[in-house]
């Protein structure tokens, strides 16, 4: 790239003594990944390629095919803008609007969590259980972008959806992801907190849940890319991270058929006071815990206990 990616950047032309030689791919690849290393990227390399491969418009596969040849003007003038503000910690997912989850595209933007590979352990248990039942009914409360309800329905072509969310703009990105993966026939959305606006009586077969549950105190520990650009009302779950907890574990037993299951994503370090809450509320059996790839505490399940009649 032919000038510096912004005013307290050093320029390629003055870092390199080849000043002259063309920009090619490979001669941005190995630059903007030092760049973006020195700013604080953990995983520059990776974030280099899937810049340049947006600002391209090409399969990342297609940059190292097409090692020598010459970017374009036009090319060089996206790429610094991506940089410019990948190297101000904005998320790679942002700069070119998606992310893939599950196997499936997702559009992403400041509105939305971008999805993380944690969060792919509740899906598995999600279509486990739900590949078990005749046309499952699901709640996916707090649901983002999307990216439960839509990859659980592209793997449970039985089951219907209803996909919540306190967040407008959020709720209109999840039916936009729905609607991409062809799935929309299959998730409903409903602009509501938690359970507040879902018609009482209403009852599901499973209810799962990747809610806020970051302590407010701990969000400004963040890294920069989480604290300073996704949003907080998806991030903060109060002083101890635990109130959306507590309102869901209380709550889902009056939309939970019986033996229903409730499935959460969790913090590894909650996972002790989590299992205080489900039993404190007397409504759960058989609570559990998953581990994710990593052998880390992360979904924990319980199952409604029928209601004696």
């Amino acid at each position: 790239m032919d000038r510096a990616v912004n005013e307290n950047s050093p320029s390629p032309d003055r870092t390199s003594n080849t000043a002259s030689e063309p920009w090619t791919v490979r001669r941005i690849l190995d630059w903007t990944t030092a760049h973006l290393e020195k700013h604080g990227s953990d995983s520059p390399r990776l974030d280099t390629e899937v810049l340049l491969a947006h600002a391209r418009n090409c399969e990342r596969i297609r940059l190292y095919t097409n090692y020598e040849d010459v970017v374009t003007e036009q090319e060089r003038a996206l790429m610094r803008q991506l940089v410019q503000r990948r190297a101000n910690s904005e998320p790679v997912a942002y700069l070119v609007g998606n992310r893939e989850f599950f196997g499936l595209d997702f559009y992403v933007d400041k509105n939305v969590l971008v999805p993380r590979p944690d969060t792919e352990t509740l899906v598995i248990e999600l279509v486990d259980e739900a590949q078990k039942l005749t046309n499952p009914s699901i709640l996916d409360l707090c649901t983002g972008s999307g990216c439960i309800a839509v990859s659980a329905a592209a793997n449970c072509h039985n089951a219907k959806f209803l996909a919540t969310d306190i967040s407008k703009p959020a709720l209109e990105i999840a039916q936009k992801n729905a609607t991409s993966n062809g799935l929309s026939n299959q998730i409903q959305f409903l602009l509501s907190d938690c359970f507040d606006q879902i018609p009482a009586g209403t009852l599901f077969d499973i209810i799962v849940s990747n809610p806020p549950y970051i302590p407010d105190a701990e969000i400004e520990q963040l890294e920069n890319d989480v604290k300073q650009h996704e949003p907080r009302l998806a991030l903060s779950g109060g002083k101890d991270g635990l109130d959306f907890y507590r309102r869901i574990i209380q709550q889902a037993g009056g939309y939970l058929k019986d033996n229903g299951l409730l499935m959460l994503e969790f913090s590894p370090e909650q996972e002790t006071d989590l299992q205080t809450l489900f039993k404190a509320t007397g409504k759960y059996t058989d609570v559990r815990v998953k581990a994710d790839l990593a052998g880390r505490a992360r979904v924990i399940i319980g199952q409604k206990l029928p209601i004696l009649k």
